[in-house]
């Protein structure tokens, strides 16, 4: 006697019946985004301590910190075509390597430029990690789950920039509150850099616990392989053969993506600029500021080191509680819904920063009034900021582009988000401190504000549909 499948609620899809196994995937290959999060948000940390041991400027300072996105942008314009020839999980291993390298590197620079050499190489794996996890998610989730599996990326980057926070903090305990204190024979700052050897290490081990890409194993005629990994990924009524020719049959349509694919004459084809400009509205609303730089600026407010780091710690959790209600909400109300709300939240907690950000100091602090505006706002900047646009970017950028140019044209968008990234964290020191702290949040205000109209003009919601749909 069989047992009927009951069906699920109505409004409801069915999880897939190998959901744990979809997770625990997901969830390695996401390793890449908390490795993301955890390198780039380490280094607020060291920023004083760097900035005493070599004796350098303001300027000098922002291009230490913000070169990595330079290698960042270069690893991102790669990995696609590395992935496209040699495969996901090879490319996966790849930036661990890198990522384990870059941490001994900068733990133990000779000098200032070798520091500089060594954050290059991280940034190299942050980019390649930046868009072999998305598109690997988008490429094995079922498309109905698609959404959430791919906020897994923005899940793990929030949660290594967390992690990143704790670590600083704890090292900065140990040494008794100096970030250049002698620990086993190393400076605070040299911990703190070097620990991320831990998760670089791990991220390569799991690479060799989850398969590859369904579709870049049909890309390379191993159709039989393909069909066994749907099978772990796909509900059990799915008909598998089916799947595999009805990827293969797209994929025969379509050519390996390459720069000049993504032409139209000699323009970016629509769907690629308006890659491009999710990224670029990402990263130029500021975001990073709070990560790469917020123990420094409640600092220069008058906020002591200690309560600068907890306050910087208090922000990465935050960013966690937003990303969970991103996931919780990305296959529900969709992506276009989610954007619109941030942008509005964004642009209001930015503009009173400003505010608070424009009153004179009183004994090198702000007054209190404006000194909790600011905490409260910062704090509400990320909470937005994590709900939507933190996760909804890299969901879209994984599954928004055709088949025919999805590899090239996510390295594209990636490269712009690094290089909006790199002009945000290079300028922060030198805007903030030699021109106006204020007028410095009013330019990101201004960014958020224009995000908006940009979303609900070119923004297409791609929620539920198959890959394959996207052409």
């Amino acid at each position: 006697m069989t047992t009927a499948k009951i069906p699920p609620p109505e409004g409801r899809i069915a999880p897939p019946d190998h959901i744990r196994h979809v997770i625990f995937i997901t969830g390695a290959a996401a390793m890449g985004g908390f490795l993301f999060g955890y390198d780039s948000s380490v280094i607020n940390g060291a920023v004083q301590a760097i900035r005493e041991r070599y004796d350098i400027g303001s300027l000098a300072l922002a291009q230490v910190i913000a070169i990595a996105l330079i290698g960042s942008a270069i690893g991102a314009a790669v990995a696609g075509r590395i992935a496209d020839r040699i495969g996901r999980i090879r490319c996966m291993r790849i930036s661990s390597v890198l990522f384990t390298i870059s941490a001994v590197g900068s733990a133990l620079p000779f000098d200032i430029y070798d520091l500089a050499f060594w954050r290059i190489i991280g940034g190299f794996a942050i980019g390649m990690a930046s868009v072999i996890g998305p598109a690997y998610i988008a490429e094995v989730a079922p498309a109905a789950y698609r959404g959430r599996f791919g906020s897994f990326q923005q899940g793990a980057i929030v949660l290594g920039i967390a992690l990143s926070q704790l670590v600083n903090y704890g090292i900065l305990q140990i040494a008794d509150g100096d970030q250049r204190g002698d620990i086993a024979g190393l400076e605070a700052w040299q911990w703190m850099l070097g620990v991320m050897v831990l998760p670089a290490i791990l991220y390569g081990v799991l690479s060799f616990a989850i398969p590859e890409s369904p579709r870049y194993l049909i890309s390379v005629g191993r159709r039989e392989q393909a069909r066994a990994v749907l099978a772990e990924v796909e509900n059990r009524d799915v008909d598998l053969d089916a799947r595999v020719a009805e990827i293969g049959l797209a994929m025969r349509r379509e050519h390996k993506s390459t720069f000049r694919d993504l032409l139209n004459g000699r323009n970016f084809l629509p769907i690629v600029w308006v890659g491009i400009g999710l990224s670029a509205f990402q990263q130029l609303v500021g975001i990073n500021v709070a990560f790469y730089y917020s123990a420094t600026l409640w600092q220069s407010v008058g906020i002591n080191p200690s309560s600068s780091f907890f306050y910087s710690f208090t922000t990465s959790i935050v960013n966690i509680i937003g990303t969970v209600i991103a996931i919780a909400l990305v296959d529900r109300v969709g992506r276009k819904p989610l954007a619109i709300v941030g942008s509005c939240g964004m642009t209001v907690a930015l503009s009173l920063e400003a505010w608070a950000f424009s009153a004179k100091l009183v004994n090198g602090k702000l007054p209190n009034t404006e000194g909790t505006t600011a905490l409260i706002a910062a704090h509400v900047f990320v909470l937005f900021f994590a709900l939507s646009w933190g996760v909804i970017v890299w969901v879209l950028l994984g599954e928004m582009f055709p088949n025919t140019i999805r590899a090239a044209a996510l390295g594209v968008a990636a490269s712009a988000q690094w290089i909006a990234n790199y002009a945000i964290t290079a300028s922060f020191p030198s805007l903030s401190a030699d021109w106006s702290l204020s007028g410095t949040y009013i330019i990101y205000a201004c960014f958020a504000a224009l995000s908006l109209p940009f979303v609900l003009k070119f923004v297409k919601e791609t929620r539920g549909k198959t890959l394959e749909e996207m052409g």
